[in-house]
């Protein structure tokens, strides 16, 4: 089944759903795209004022968010698709999109934000050592492999995904292109952290023996929000349960 991006402007054209990006605007996927949103709220209050490139920005929506917060974001993506629509859509004076590879990253700005996408990567090291003298700091985010894969796995089965990564394997990854090296880790909040304890309360087999599945879960994922997730530093949690994470990466040293 296909899935569209549902009531937008008429001008907009929507999206579908394939699985290498999340998507506003459908509700089977709500839970996905609030777990990004999260990230991107939170890095939107770290780049007030600042000259942001948002690198494979996807539909647009978490450039148009850094947008509210930084002085002037741009907004990369290589999808003619996903470029067209968030042109089309998201408007503002400090806000531009460019249709571009994320390899082209041009020097000058003051944060590059690189949200789920180095898993898709197939040079990481050499993307990454051109952050590092494109901007004096980077937020680059990705899955736990521990979290998301089958216990044992080397990946998930998300075929857009080339390479996933503990978080040990994250920092190995990250550490020899920065000067500094910070992950935070995304967990449950919320009603979803509710959720989670009602799980191990046996609510699976509950909903299936009432035959409440589909009936529940056509309410409640539509319902989650942003709030329902939260980043932790690490001092405060143990990374290997975090949903993702999170990396603040400064170069300062290679900038001056």
């Amino acid at each position: 089944m296909a899935f569209l991006q549902r009531d937008l402007p008429a001008d907009v054209p929507p999206l579908e759903l394939t699985g290498e990006r999340t998507l506003p605007d459908v509700p089977e996927e709500n839970y996905w795209y609030r777990r990004h949103l999260a990230v991107y709220e939170w890095i939107a209050a770290q780049v007030v004022g600042l000259a942001v490139v948002d690198l494979a920005c996807g539909e647009g929506y978490g450039s148009a968010l850094l947008a509210t917060a930084a002085a002037q974001v741009v907004g990369v993506d290589a999808n003619p698709e996903a470029h067209a629509h968030a042109k089309a859509r998201y408007r503002a004076d400090n806000l531009s999109f460019e249709r571009d590879l994320v390899e082209n990253v041009d020097p000058g700005h003051d944060a590059i934000v690189f949200l789920q996408t180095i898993e898709h990567i197939h040079d990481p090291d050499a993307l990454l050592a051109s952050f590092a003298e494109a901007a004096p700091i980077s937020y680059i985010s990705t899955p736990n492999r521990l979290t998301l894969a089958p216990a044992g796995a080397d990946k998930s089965d998300n075929p857009w995904h080339l390479r996933e990564y503990t978080a040990t394997e994250y920092r190995e990854l990250l550490q020899p292109h920065f000067d500094s090296v910070e992950i935070l880790g995304l967990h449950h909040a919320g009603k979803l952290r509710l959720h989670a304890f009602a799980l191990s309360l046996g609510w699976d087999r509950f909903h299936k023996t009432l035959r409440l599945t589909k009936s529940f879960y056509d309410r409640f994922t539509p319902a989650i929000s942003a709030e329902d997730f939260k980043l932790d530093p690490p001092e405060q949690t143990d990374l290997d349960s975090a949903l993702d994470f999170l990396a603040i990466c400064r170069a300062e040293a290679r900038q001056s």
